[in-house]
């Protein structure tokens, strides 16, 4: 099979090749799936770069997600195996691995998805979607009628949680970096937005909510740009750290931080995930199911490049105001 590989960590357009390796075979507990489609998402690419929470040992095959179908189950698995076998299913892939012809995961990963989501949709059925209502919907529960305020607006997470506000009933102040960004996501449905460059972004907000500032915020910059979000807070504020784009650390002053009672949490899906229980994960993937027929945790897909294309299709994955999710093409779908 062919397989996209790192041997060093670096700039995912001099690191990342193509491969041939020896079709992989399921172990116990564990499924093989023929890949058809897998998002460049910028967890990934922080893989590649050595910069992600969980690094794998190399050399490596990155990629955390995508759709394919079960062609072969280890042993050991009986009703499990006979229930996704031939199945195409949304890969939740932990250790990475999908950016090749064949994956292999354990079979509890492999999540059959209704044939009316499309191929697209499905590759793209957990990252984003999942973070987007764990984040606001179950750790902050944010409520109807409140304040959101979010940075990297105008990427696809951010945009789904813009149509997660108007389906929900909240709020959003949103921040971009480019000016022309704003249009965009006022057309989506966005409340408020504002540009990092126009001045600080708490005294943006609060011109906006009045002196108490937001709730409840939402962060994967961090630098200065978290530090003024943090800012932002009011009375009893939350706010959740999802990455560091900026590689920089958030600055927080101890004075509002205990005056104002503001609380700053980190978030990372997959140790949310471990907390929840198989009928909490099932319940959660027909939310997200649901949710996207609703137009709702839709991801607006761009171009779609071949296997051997990697180097091209993650320098197009960071082009700024790019349209759409970078898909992989690993293979076809059901025949």
């Amino acid at each position: 099979m062919k397989a996209v590989v790192f041997d060093a960590f670096g700039e995912p357009g001099q690191v990342l090749r193509v491969c041939e390796k020896p079709d992989p075979r399921p172990g116990p507990g564990e499924v093989r799936v023929r890949m058809i489609l897998s998002p460049i998402n910028p967890s990934d690419l922080l893989v590649v770069r050595g910069r992600y929470g969980v690094l794998p040992e190399l050399p490596a095959t990155p990629g955390f997600e995508g759709v394919g179908v079960v062609d072969a189950v280890g042993p050991g698995l009986n009703l499990l195996g006979r229930a996704v076998m031939g199945k195409r299913v949304t890969v939740i892939n932990h250790q990475g691995g999908n950016w090749a012809e064949y994956a292999v995961i354990p079979a509890r990963q492999a999540r059959p998805v209704a044939a009316d989501i499309p191929d697209d949709q499905v590759a793209s059925f957990f990252v984003n979607p999942a973070t987007a209502l764990a984040m606001v919907c179950h750790v902050l529960k944010v409520e109807r009628g409140a304040w959101l305020l979010q940075t990297a607006a105008g990427s696809e997470l951010g945009r789904m949680i813009i149509r997660l506000g108007k389906h929900d009933g909240f709020r959003t102040i949103n921040v971009v970096r480019r000016p022309e960004a704003k249009a965009q996501l006022e057309a989506l449905g966005a409340d408020a937005v504002i540009c990092s460059a126009d001045g600080p972004i708490d005294e943006q907000v609060k011109s906006l909510t009045g002196a108490d500032g937001v709730r409840y915020a939402i962060d994967p910059v961090g630098g200065e740009t978290g530090s003024q979000v943090f800012k932002s807070l009011g009375f009893g504020g939350r706010m959740l750290v999802y990455g560091t784009l900026t590689g920089e650390p958030v600055q927080v002053e101890a004075r509002p931080l205990i005056s104002r009672d503001c609380h700053l949490s980190g978030f990372w899906l997959g140790h949310w995930m471990r907390s929840r229980s198989i009928p909490q994960s099932l319940r959660l993937f027909r939310e997200i199911a649901d949710l996207m027929r609703k137009g709702v945790l839709t991801t607006q897909t761009g171009a779609e490049f071949p296997i051997n294309a990697i180097a091209d299709a993650s320098k197009a994955a960071e082009i700024p105001g790019r349209a759409g999710k970078v898909l992989l093409r690993l293979g076809s779908g059901l025949s």
